[in-house]
């Protein structure tokens, strides 16, 4: 079996990358998936910037596994495409900088009160020709699987990857749920086309919860992805943090807000590691 390999969205224990990095180590970690540093989003961060998350993550022993971006979140009607295949380009600069393969990515949010299929050519169009400015930097785009997006659903999903087989698959078992579809279906329907998963879980309510107290099958779709040879997680918490916790009660008394509701985002960031590593 390959050596597991676990990632996160570590900005959801601090905006501050130096916080990130000490998240990131204090639960063992191997790297990160970056989202956001410095109250900055990855997408928008100069190159100097860049160069200088790489330098703290190189001494730190840690790497960049995949760059979240918000490319492809856009409204397919409203937005201006071209300036955001623009934004594509600066992107695959900071991934070049941070020596990530991978970029996250989505397919474009639907408008409102219309039939979804009705823009699956554009979709497709508009991908594969994301992926082909990737190809000249020896990246991959990997697709998630969001809510209100094209590919929000694991029927839409398969359409993506069978048109366009140079899209890497990510599998987030809490985003399939809160779009009502069925994760172990999910699984079946796309298992050749994963490339590694996030580690999210939800309940049928939408309500994000730690790995393995949800409705998302993760430990299940987790072993099947396993035993198919794949090794890479990032784990992105989406926990409640309520920050007022510890101001409501007297020393020494507890109360429970909500039935995952945490004190601070370390501690929320802490939990969803700990809840993964012992699913595993």
């Amino acid at each position: 079996m390959n050596e597991i390999k676990i990632y996160a969205f570590a900005d959801e224990a601090s905006p501050n990358i130096d916080e990130q990095i000490t998240a990131l180590k204090r639960n063992g970690l191997d790297g990160l998936e970056i989202r956001n540093v410095d109250g900055v989003n990855v997408s928008d961060i100069t190159l100097e910037k860049a160069k200088e998350v790489k330098t703290k993550l190189d001494a730190n022993g840690l790497i960049t596994w995949s760059i979240g971006s918000p490319i492809g979140k856009i409204d397919i009607e409203k937005d201006d495409f071209k300036a955001h295949l623009e934004k594509l380009k600066h992107t695959l600069e900071i991934a070049d900088i941070l020596e990530s393969k991978n970029i996250r990515m989505f397919s474009f949010y639907m408008p409102e009160g219309k039939d979804v299929l009705d823009y699956k050519n554009e979709v497709i169009d508009r991908l594969g020709q994301m992926c082909e400015i990737a190809k000249t930097h020896n990246v991959f785009l990997c697709h998630e699987n969001e809510k209100g997006i094209y590919g929000d659903i694991p029927e839409r999903c398969l359409e993506i990857h069978k048109a366009i087989p140079k899209l890497k698959g990510i599998f987030d078992p809490a985003n399939f749920v809160q779009s009502n579809s069925d994760t172990l279906e999910a699984w079946d329907m796309l298992k050749d086309y994963i490339y590694y998963m996030h580690i999210k879980d939800a309940k049928i309510d939408g309500t994000v919860v730690p790995a393995g107290m949800g409705d998302g099958n993760v430990e299940k779709v987790v072993k099947n992805f396993i035993e198919k040879g794949g090794n890479s997680f990032t784990i992105e918490p989406h926990l409640t943090v309520f920050e007022g916790f510890s101001h409501l009660e007297r020393k020494g008394e507890t109360s429970v807000i909500t039935e995952y509701g945490y004190p601070d985002s370390n501690t929320a960031f802490d939990t969803a590691c700990n809840a993964f590593k012992g699913l595993l």
